[in-house]
């Protein structure tokens, strides 16, 4: 019997691989071939149980990895929940038979389709044009202002001239616009609004003549777009008033296809879209709702670019309650109800099959030397549901494409396996194989044919190669398996395990296959296809670029980077430790890198906001945010490369740690080392960069950017800083306060010193009254705190000169320290660290 006898369905179908938001010609068979598998029905029951009974959670999450079937699943629910009329009948109808043995399931889908609705499906990027891109805060609103006015019947790709015709439909003119505006055009104002630059005198006289007012329509588009402005609140509020004209309990539902991939990376579209959500479940109360899906794993889309991001994206997804996760089993399962569904006359041939080989499987199919342990076919009923694919099959693909994915394998910034689905992937084999015998397996390395297209050429380039100029087509299809499993950790590429990948038959003699996969794998090593280390095998690539990969795949937190941005600006050469102002006083600060403190807490703060900082760009924010502070914010200038180095810098330091000590060939060895050398390069350049970023730094304080230029412009600020935190500064009139001058005002001989106190004096003076009056003590330790603090910021020489001035003019007891000193011993008291805080002062009786 041939394989392609076995199946229910023809194998090579036209099965689309990749579900398309916008394709509605496809609908009837979606439906038809959706399979509600258990996991998806798992995920339904807790979905619709919000649903039907809104507690306040209105976002819904559909995650999963490339090809899984989220967007198919995304596609049906917008069918499904409005009900919409596919191939003559319902939506309903097609589902109702699909839940079958699971009635509260049927139940609730029917009491959600009872609820009236209305599905707004879109892809995001596709609806994305390139200037909302450009325009970052208003990008993802933009999409959603689109899709929402399209819905209506407006010109979603304009805003303003959506508002215009909503302005009009509000008022009851939009028809008759329409009407007027074809008499005068001779087209249809569908087509004349997509000209609207051109058509800008039709325009005019049509809405002149429904208002009845000549020249009133002069400009009037070109006054909508200058006054046009959107925000979360306003398209809140505009679905909020679509909503009140439904009837009542009305639904209004956005699903957005792979919004993952398209705020990816960019904290603004993010929290853009935490705010969007919150926003309608504000608004309106459970009536709005917005289903997303998105991969399982960011860095599988991010590929090299970092795994910060990723970070940054889990936060939005935690904004998102509703979760409906799909695995590889619930791929394995679609797979074999869409594909791999057996005609009843075949299946009693494959249990014979099974029964014949089952004490067989375990050592045919189990992994050793280390491997992972993957599950074998369970019984006959699995064995025929998964034929001629054998159970690891499903698990070692997916990750096998998730790891290239990670290493940048794939062509395009989001491009994976994903564009085929693992559905096309494996119907590929399948067809590959229709004109086998019953008793054929399909081979790992023939998964490698349904992601070749998509593979980028430099990645794939021994292959290629190999094709062109090996002449051993076996060996040729072990590279392949090879190469799928290159970066895929829990596989041990041992010939044992190799023999598993490449067995293509129930009845292969395992010594034969064994005596092949080696004969091949030695062509290959020859060949320096791959190389061997000990027992295991693996696919060779450029050894610079995996070193260079793995060291991007280095996890390295945001604090590890503004922590090392911190050692490069302070504590290397490029700010100074303590700010010097301009009466000799050296003023400590507190560090501060968005928002993370570092060292010691003092009354001035330098804060330094770098292109990561999530309002960085905001100027206004930033500014409000220093209002009242006594902090300077120096932002940094974008610089996306400066950052992503300074990332990379540590990343290679942190890498290059991990390799000290383990044991790598001579040509790894050279690499890293040769990757040392550069990074110390790089460190250097990254001072040169930072002390440039610095130099063209924003300078900001107390809600004020500060206009300093030229090369003191840093040092500058901080004298502004200084000046405004310590008003009473200016008390000291820029005098030097020095230890000689305090022991000359105390020296035996000098001349009295007469006339009023000094402001100064004065402000020590009441200082120790209040103290004594409130019946406490001041200790010269007492007094240094209290006028070295906010708004004086005197340094404590100044503060004893006062002082010293005080008692030579019989304002101030001379000081005691257990009894009164005297002579010599006065500047002794007060000048010696050790004793300030016991030296005591009193207020001289009068």
């Amino acid at each position: 019997m041939k394989l392609h006898q076995i199946f229910a369905k023809p194998v090579d179908r036209a099965i689309e691989g990749v579900i398309k938001a916008d394709d509605a010609a496809s609908l009837p068979l979606e439906l038809e071939e959706y399979v509600l598998t258990q996991e998806v029905q798992q995920r339904l029951d807790g979905f619709l149980a919000a649903y039907n009974d809104y507690r306040g959670a209105n976002g819904v999450w559909i995650s999963g990895f490339f090809g899984s079937g989220k967007s198919h699943l995304l596609k049906m629910l917008a069918v499904l929940l409005e009900n919409r009329e596919v191939g003559g009948q319902r939506a309903f109808t097609y589902f109702e038979g699909k839940c079958e043995g699971d009635r509260l399931l049927a139940a609730n889908l029917k009491k959600a389709v009872a609820l009236p609705s209305r599905s707004i499906l879109f892809n995001i990027d596709q609806k994305a044009t390139v200037s909302s891109k450009q325009a970052e805060f208003d990008a993802l609103l933009s999409v959603f202002f689109q899709v929402f006015h399209e819905m209506q019947g407006y010109y979603g790709k304009l805003g303003y001239i959506a508002q215009f015709e909503r302005d009009l439909d509000s008022r009851g003119q939009y028809d008759a616009f329409r009407v007027a505006y074809g008499e005068i055009a001779g087209k249809p104002w569908e087509k004349g609004r997509e000209q609207a630059v051109m058509e800008k005198r039709n325009i005019a006289q049509a809405y002149g003549q429904i208002t009845g007012v000549s020249g009133v329509g002069d400009g009037i588009l070109e006054q909508y777009r200058q006054d046009y402005r959107v925000s979360i609140e306003d398209f809140a509020d505009e679905v909020w008033a679509y909503l009140q004209r439904q009837e009542r309990g009305f639904r209004l539902n956005f699903f957005v296809d792979e919004v993952g991939q398209y705020i990816a990376g960019n904290i603004k579209l993010m929290t853009n879209l935490q705010t969007i959500a919150e926003s309608l479940a504000t608004k309106c109360q459970g009536q709005a709702w917005i289903l997303v899906t998105a991969q399982e794993d960011m860095d599988t889309v991010l590929g090299a670019e970092g795994k910060q991001q990723s970070n940054d994206f889990s936060k939005i997804q935690d904004r998102f309650k509703n979760r409906m996760k799909l695995t590889s089993q619930n791929v394995a399962e679609v797979i074999q109800t869409r594909l791999l569904l057996k005609t009843t006359a075949s299946e009693a041939a494959l249990k014979a099959l099974y029964a014949s080989h089952q004490n067989n499987f375990k050592t045919l199919f189990d992994f050793a030397d280390g491997s992972k342990t993957f599950r074998t076919f369970k019984d006959g009923d699995h064995f025929i549901k998964t034929y001629p694919f054998i159970p690891y099959q499903f698990e070692l693909f997916k990750t096998a494409i998730e790891q290239l994915s990670q290493h940048s394998a794939f062509e395009g910034k989001h491009s994976s396996v994903g564009e085929r689905s693992m559905l096309g992937v494996f119907q590929a084999v399948v067809v590959c194989l229709r004109e086998g015998e019953v008793g054929q397996l399909a081979t790992f390395d023939l998964m490698f044919e349904g992601i070749r297209t998509t593979l980028k050429s430099m990645i794939q380039a021994a292959i290629l190669s190999a094709e062109r100029n090996l002449g051993d087509d076996f060996a040729v299809r072990v590279l392949k398996a090879l190469f799928l499993v290159k970066y895929v950790r829990e596989f041990k590429a041992t010939v044992r395990n190799v023999c598993v990948l490449m067995r293509e038959g129930l009845e292969q003699n395992p010594t034969d296959l064994e005596a092949q996969v080696q004969g091949a794998l030695n062509r290959l090593e020859q060949e320096s296809y791959v190389q061997r280390n000990g027992e295991l095998y693996e696919y060779l690539t450029d050894e610079e670029k995996d070193i260079e990969k793995e060291i991007k795949n280095v996890e390295v937190d945001r604090n590890n980077i503004l922590t090392e941005l911190n050692q490069l600006i302070v504590k290397g050469t490029l700010i100074p430790k303590k700010i010097r102002h301009g009466n000799d006083q050296d003023y400590d600060f507190t560090t501060v890198i968005d928002d993370q403190r570092y060292g010691n807490v003092h009354e001035l703060t330098l804060h330094v906001i770098t292109p990561l900082y999530p309002d960085g760009d905001n100027e206004a924010v930033l500014q409000a945010q220093t209002m009242g502070k006594a902090e300077l914010r120096v932002v940094l200038p974008p610089d996306a490369r400066l950052m992503r180095d300074l990332e990379l810098w540590l990343q290679t330091e942190t890498y290059i740690r991990q390799q000290t000590g383990k044991p790598h060939t001579s040509s790894i060895q050279q690499i890293i080392n040769q990757k040392q050398l550069q990074n110390d390069e790089r460190k250097r350049g990254l001072t040169v960069r930072l002390a440039e970023s610095l130099a063209e730094a924003t300078l900001i304080l107390n809600g004020a950017v500060l206009c300093h230029q030229g090369q003191g412009r840093l040092m500058a600020a901080f004298e502004d800083l200084i000046t405004q935190t310590y008003p009473h500064l200016l008390m000291l009139r820029n005098e030097t306060y020095t230890k000689e001058r305090v022991q000359q005002v105390l020296s035996p001989g000098q001349p009295g010193i007469f006339g009023d106190l000094t402001e100064p004096e004065q402000e020590v003076l009441n200082f120790i009254q209040r103290t004594k009056n409130a019946g406490g003590r001041s200790t010269v330790k007492s007094l240094q705190e209290q006028f070295r603090s906010k708004p004086y910021g005197w340094q404590d020489l100044a503060v004893l000169f006062f002082v010293a001035v005080l008692v030579v003019r019989g304002k101030v007891q001379p000081p005691a320290y257990g009894h009164i000193l005297v002579g010599e011993r006065v500047g002794t008291g007060l000048l010696g660290r050790g004793q300030q805080g016991n030296v005591i002062l009193r207020p001289q009786a009068v």
